[in-house]
């Protein structure tokens, strides 16, 4: 009898052991992945083929939910979720990380590079591995690649804008980010802090007089309705950062942590570059609408109003020793 007992309990430890092994194996993870962009824009596209490239490296263990249009929540609250280990992960920028980590929102900054291969060569350098870090250990947020640059934003409003002075008493439109704000102060404009979505309307009842956006930005949201003209200030570059919760990150399995990092570059210098292409046919597309296009900028005058920006924050001297480990 005693034996039989002994026979069977083994045989169902054995079994339960084994059925753990299963589950272990079967365990599946998510990432709910938060954007602003519409679902006809390309960065959503990229977002999608990011997901499908990671999906199938680790076989489908680890899945990424793409939201597009802020469908999870606006920007700063899915950050502070995410902080709390949330398995979300979010589209976001230097400048609202500069919130926690002060010198990061550098790379934010009026005319800070110039072309996608200085974008992409900025995550290799030293002193941004030390953001990052800093980033993740005190903050919870783990940044998984920031090689999705928009392009350059210009000043969209309803009258030509050629140097700094033309933006005088105007309120642009600025995402809710100390740098952003003092950017556009920088180059001669009141900002005006405004989340994405509320651009259209903001403008169409004069809340503001206008915005700092990509060319690409523009025709998805339809803000061609509600703005006539273009002037090529180039001012910012954008580099968006995707961030998800460190704690998360942590728990996933090393070989789903490359595919995460890995594939989210690739998708990010792919679309950056399909982008930057795009923009001068963007372009073309909203002069044919009857937009109107003000080209002949005094970009001098702005590269020399932006500095202001850097003086303000306390960022002079870490532009400089970015600017140094990339030997510019």
């Amino acid at each position: 009898m005693s034996k039989r007992l002994g026979a069977f309990l083994g045989a169902t430890a054995l079994s339960l052991i084994a059925g753990m092994g299963v589950a272990q194996a079967q365990e599946k993870h998510i990432l709910r992945m938060n954007h602003v962009h519409s679902p006809v824009e390309a960065y959503h596209s990229a977002f999608q083929e990011w997901a499908k490239r990671v999906g199938e490296r680790t076989n489908g263990g680890l899945k990424i939910e793409v939201f597009h249009s802020a469908q999870l929540g606006n920007e700063e609250d899915i950050i502070e979720q995410i902080r709390q280990g949330a398995n979300i992960g979010q589209n976001t920028d230097a400048a609202r990380l500069g919130n926690y980590v002060r010198e990061i929102a550098v790379l934010n900054g009026p005319y800070f590079v110039d072309t996608l291969d200085e974008a992409f060569a900025l995550s290799k350098l030293d002193i941004v591995k030390k953001w990052k870090t800093e980033l993740a250990d005190k903050h919870g947020l783990q940044v998984v690649c920031f090689d999705f640059v928009q392009g350059k934003r210009h000043v969209f409003a309803n009258k030509p804008v050629r140097n700094p002075g033309d933006l005088s008493g105007l309120r642009i439109r600025t995402p809710p980010a100390p740098i952003w704000q003092e950017s556009v102060r920088a180059i001669g404009a009141a900002p005006t802090a405004m989340s994405f979505g509320d651009i259209y309307p903001g403008l169409q009842q004069r809340a503001v007089d206008g915005a700092e956006l990509t060319y690409a930005n523009i025709r998805p949201s339809n803000l061609q309705e509600v703005i006539k003209n273009v002037s090529e200030t180039g001012h910012i570059t954008l580099i968006n950062f995707e961030v998800v919760s460190a704690a998360w990150f942590k728990k996933l399995p090393a070989d789903y942590q490359t595919a995460l990092v890995e594939e989210c570059s690739a998708a990010g210098q792919k679309v950056s570059k399909v982008l930057a292409d795009a923009a001068e046919s963007e372009k073309a597309a909203l002069v044919k609408g009857g937009m109107k296009v003000t080209d002949n900028v005094d970009l001098e005058a702005f590269r020399k109003a932006g500095d202001a920006a850097y003086k303000a924050l306390g960022l002079t001297e870490v532009r400089a020793a970015v600017y140094k480990e990339m030997g510019r």
